[in-house]
């Protein structure tokens, strides 16, 4: 029994690297991969944000990005906050961002912020909270 169950998992380990191998050998293009989203997976766009890559979050703005569509549960505003991108944070509140809609846990932008000691983007959110 412990020699198949071994065997099995070894052959499913093998798949998944196979497979893992594969998809970094594929190349889409800027749009077709901001699509692409597997379930329980990070969005291109949402990547881009954490990274900081702020060219590559103006380009898929302009490619038509959802500023709003969460991905694992929480919105870009949200992973722009959590990281302190500021200026990706200003970006996507230019281009229409809700501020003040909530994460999957119930928490938004704000506070992501402020549990991330997050400070230019807590003034950033502060201030266009007041405006409206």
């Amino acid at each position: 029994m412990r020699k198949t169950i071994l065997t099995v998992t070894m052959a499913l380990l093998f798949m998944v690297a196979g497979l893992r191998a594969e998809s970094r050998s594929n190349i889409y293009t800027l749009s077709e991969s901001a699509l692409m989203v597997k379930p329980g997976e990070l969005s291109s766009f949402c990547k881009a944000i954490v990274k900081g890559d702020l060219e590559t979050v103006k380009r898929l703005i302009e490619l038509g990005e959802d500023v709003n569509q969460k991905s694992l549960g929480k919105t870009p505003a949200i992973f722009a906050a959590r990281y302190n991108k500021v200026e990706i944070l200003e970006l996507l509140i230019a281009n229409g961002a809700d501020l003040k809609m909530k994460c999957d846990n119930g928490y938004n932008a704000k506070k992501h912020a402020e549990l991330s000691n997050a400070t230019e983007a807590l003034e950033v959110i502060n201030a266009n909270l007041q405006k409206k």
